[in-house]
């Protein structure tokens, strides 16, 4: 009853330099290109080229520059200066 098991060691995670990705969306973006085409053709998950897409737009997208909040400028009445003003 002694078997023996192997142990298997963790599969790493492959890391991509930004160029790479860079090319890869280029080459997505290419008429005619399908993105499971060339994540296959790179041995890349099309799951995979399709976030990095999805990154590269979200990214490339400007980002208003804008204040959260605006000043509004309020007039208050001059006829009765003793009566306590609310705003």
């Amino acid at each position: 009853m002694n078997e023996i098991i192997p142990v298997k060691t963790p599969v790493k995670r492959r890391r991509f330099s930004k160029a790479f990705k860079a090319k890869i969306i280029a080459a997505c973006d290419e008429p005619g290109a399908s993105v499971a085409g060339v994540a296959l053709a790179n041995g890349l998950n099309a799951n995979l080229v399709h976030r990095w897409r999805k990154l590269a737009k979200d990214k490339s997208t400007p980002v208003p520059d804008q204040p959260d909040f605006l000043p509004v400028p309020l007039s208050v009445p001059v006829s009765d200066t003793t009566a306590p003003v609310i705003i």
